[in-house]
Protein backbone atom coordinates (compact mmCIF):
# COMPACT_ATOMS: atom_id res chain seq x y z
CA UNK A 1 0.00 0.00 0.00
CA UNK A 2 1.43 3.25 -1.33
CA UNK A 3 2.64 5.33 1.78
CA UNK A 4 1.18 9.19 2.28
CA UNK A 5 2.09 12.06 4.21
CA UNK A 6 0.62 15.94 4.84
CA UNK A 7 2.81 18.67 5.00
CA UNK A 8 0.54 21.66 6.81
CA UNK A 9 1.40 25.51 5.17
CA UNK A 10 0.45 28.66 7.30
CA UNK A 11 0.79 32.36 6.46
CA UNK A 12 4.81 32.88 7.19
CA UNK A 13 5.57 29.00 7.15
CA UNK A 14 9.72 28.67 6.02
CA UNK A 15 9.57 27.90 2.14
CA UNK A 16 12.92 25.19 2.29
CA UNK A 17 11.60 22.75 5.33
CA UNK A 18 8.46 22.37 4.07
CA UNK A 19 9.35 22.01 0.44
CA UNK A 20 12.42 20.34 0.36
CA UNK A 21 9.80 18.11 2.76
CA UNK A 22 7.64 17.63 -0.11
CA UNK A 23 9.90 17.60 -2.87
CA UNK A 24 11.92 14.87 -1.29
CA UNK A 25 8.85 12.85 -0.31
CA UNK A 26 7.82 12.99 -3.59
CA UNK A 27 10.73 11.57 -4.83
CA UNK A 28 10.64 8.80 -2.92
CA UNK A 29 6.82 8.08 -4.13
CA UNK A 30 5.05 8.96 -1.08
CA UNK A 31 2.10 10.59 -1.95
CA UNK A 32 2.35 14.09 -0.53
CA UNK A 33 -0.10 17.13 -0.38
CA UNK A 34 0.26 20.50 0.26
CA UNK A 35 -2.55 21.82 3.02
CA UNK A 36 -3.72 25.09 3.79
CA UNK A 37 -4.79 25.51 6.65
CA UNK A 38 -7.05 28.50 6.11
CA UNK A 39 -8.32 26.92 2.94
CA UNK A 40 -6.75 29.30 0.40
CA UNK A 41 -5.72 28.18 -2.40
CA UNK A 42 -2.11 29.52 -2.20
CA UNK A 43 0.34 30.26 0.77
CA UNK A 44 2.85 32.99 1.17
CA UNK A 45 5.97 31.70 3.51
CA UNK A 46 8.37 34.22 5.64
CA UNK A 47 10.87 34.79 2.54
CA UNK A 48 7.71 36.08 0.52
CA UNK A 49 7.71 32.93 -1.98
CA UNK A 50 3.93 32.11 -2.92
CA UNK A 51 2.96 27.91 -3.14
CA UNK A 52 0.17 26.57 -4.25
CA UNK A 53 -1.68 24.31 -2.19
CA UNK A 54 -3.35 20.55 -2.94
CA UNK A 55 -6.04 20.66 -0.03
CA UNK A 56 -7.76 23.40 2.22
CA UNK A 57 -7.46 21.58 5.96
CA UNK A 58 -12.10 21.29 5.62
CA UNK A 59 -11.56 19.02 2.95
CA UNK A 60 -8.79 16.68 4.72
CA UNK A 61 -9.17 13.38 5.52
CA UNK A 62 -6.45 12.84 8.36
CA UNK A 63 -7.06 9.87 8.57
CA UNK A 64 -5.62 8.54 5.13
CA UNK A 65 -2.22 10.09 6.25
CA UNK A 66 1.11 8.14 7.68
CA UNK A 67 2.00 10.82 8.75
CA UNK A 68 1.09 15.07 9.34
CA UNK A 69 4.18 17.35 9.31
CA UNK A 70 4.40 20.74 10.44
CA UNK A 71 7.18 23.01 8.56
CA UNK A 72 8.59 25.95 10.95
CA UNK A 73 8.99 29.45 10.39
CA UNK A 74 7.80 32.43 12.05
CA UNK A 75 4.97 33.41 12.13
CA UNK A 76 3.52 30.22 10.21
CA UNK A 77 4.57 27.73 13.68
CA UNK A 78 2.29 30.16 15.61
CA UNK A 79 -0.53 30.03 13.03
CA UNK A 80 -0.34 26.26 12.45
CA UNK A 81 -0.42 25.90 16.29
CA UNK A 82 -3.51 28.47 16.50
CA UNK A 83 -5.61 26.07 14.64
CA UNK A 84 -7.48 24.16 16.25
CA UNK A 85 -8.62 21.10 14.17
CA UNK A 86 -5.14 20.93 13.26
CA UNK A 87 -4.17 20.62 16.68
CA UNK A 88 -6.92 18.06 17.56
CA UNK A 89 -6.40 15.42 14.38
CA UNK A 90 -2.38 16.08 15.31
CA UNK A 91 -3.52 14.58 18.68
CA UNK A 92 -5.47 12.04 17.20
CA UNK A 93 -3.06 10.68 14.74
CA UNK A 94 -0.38 10.36 17.54
CA UNK A 95 -2.54 8.19 19.40
CA UNK A 96 -3.64 6.08 17.04
CA UNK A 97 0.08 5.37 16.41
CA UNK A 98 0.81 7.66 13.21
CA UNK A 99 3.78 9.44 12.34
CA UNK A 100 3.69 12.89 13.65
CA UNK A 101 7.03 15.36 12.51
CA UNK A 102 7.86 19.23 12.63
CA UNK A 103 11.18 21.23 12.22
CA UNK A 104 12.56 24.19 13.59
CA UNK A 105 10.22 26.10 16.17
CA UNK A 106 7.35 24.09 15.21
CA UNK A 107 8.13 20.98 17.74
CA UNK A 108 6.83 23.69 20.75
CA UNK A 109 3.98 22.64 19.23
CA UNK A 110 3.89 19.36 20.03
CA UNK A 111 5.85 20.16 23.37
CA UNK A 112 2.76 22.48 24.36
CA UNK A 113 0.70 19.21 23.29
CA UNK A 114 2.36 17.47 26.09
CA UNK A 115 3.50 15.04 23.01
CA UNK A 116 7.20 15.16 23.82
CA UNK A 117 7.29 14.87 27.58
CA UNK A 118 9.78 12.34 28.28
CA UNK A 119 11.31 12.18 25.26
CA UNK A 120 14.39 13.27 22.91
CA UNK A 121 13.57 16.36 20.73
CA UNK A 122 15.22 18.76 18.27
CA UNK A 123 14.22 22.09 17.88
CA UNK A 124 16.10 25.55 16.44
CA UNK A 125 18.64 26.37 18.83
CA UNK A 126 17.31 29.25 21.44
CA UNK A 127 14.24 27.72 21.64
CA UNK A 128 15.02 24.33 23.65
CA UNK A 129 13.41 26.25 26.46
CA UNK A 130 9.94 24.88 24.92
CA UNK A 131 11.14 21.77 25.01
CA UNK A 132 12.48 21.65 28.84
CA UNK A 133 9.75 23.10 29.93
CA UNK A 134 7.09 20.92 28.72
CA UNK A 135 9.40 17.99 30.29
CA UNK A 136 11.37 16.88 26.80
CA UNK A 137 14.91 16.79 26.58
CA UNK A 138 16.77 18.97 23.96
CA UNK A 139 18.90 17.32 21.68
CA UNK A 140 21.11 19.88 20.69
CA UNK A 141 24.04 17.94 18.99
CA UNK A 142 21.38 15.77 16.56
CA UNK A 143 20.50 16.81 13.42
CA UNK A 144 17.53 15.04 13.74
CA UNK A 145 15.70 12.61 16.67
CA UNK A 146 13.09 10.22 15.99
CA UNK A 147 11.00 9.38 19.07
CA UNK A 148 8.56 6.38 18.79
CA UNK A 149 6.64 7.62 16.31
CA UNK A 150 7.37 11.59 16.99
CA UNK A 151 10.27 13.21 14.38
CA UNK A 152 11.94 16.20 15.08
CA UNK A 153 14.88 18.53 13.46
CA UNK A 154 16.43 22.21 13.97
CA UNK A 155 15.96 23.78 11.23
CA UNK A 156 16.45 25.23 7.07
CA UNK A 157 20.16 23.17 7.52
CA UNK A 158 18.55 20.20 8.78
CA UNK A 159 15.40 19.97 6.32
CA UNK A 160 17.42 17.10 4.42
CA UNK A 161 18.10 14.50 6.65
CA UNK A 162 14.72 15.54 8.29
CA UNK A 163 12.98 14.26 5.17
CA UNK A 164 15.13 11.49 4.35
CA UNK A 165 14.06 10.13 8.48
CA UNK A 166 10.82 10.45 7.24
CA UNK A 167 11.41 8.31 3.80
CA UNK A 168 13.40 6.13 6.65
CA UNK A 169 10.44 5.78 9.01
CA UNK A 170 8.04 4.96 6.11
CA UNK A 171 10.08 3.02 3.25
CA UNK A 172 12.56 2.10 5.68
CA UNK A 173 16.18 2.91 5.82
CA UNK A 174 17.60 1.23 2.36
CA UNK A 175 15.00 3.63 0.52
CA UNK A 176 16.25 6.61 2.39
CA UNK A 177 19.89 5.61 1.65
CA UNK A 178 19.04 5.04 -1.82
CA UNK A 179 17.06 8.71 -2.26
CA UNK A 180 20.14 10.16 -0.51
CA UNK A 181 22.40 8.71 -2.97
CA UNK A 182 20.40 9.90 -5.99
CA UNK A 183 20.20 13.65 -4.79
CA UNK A 184 23.91 13.51 -3.70
CA UNK A 185 23.43 14.02 0.00
CA UNK A 186 26.53 12.52 2.04
CA UNK A 187 26.26 13.39 5.93
CA UNK A 188 29.76 15.38 6.89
Amino acid sequence: MKKSAAVFFATGFEEVEALTVVDLLRRADIETVCVSIDNAKSVTGSHNITVEMNVGIDRLDFGMFDILICPGGMPGTKNLETCEWLIKNIRSSYQNGRYIAAICAAPSIFAHMGLLQGRRACIYPGMEDELYQNGASACCDSKVMKSGTIITSRGVGTAIPFALEIVAALLGQEKADELAKSIVYAEE
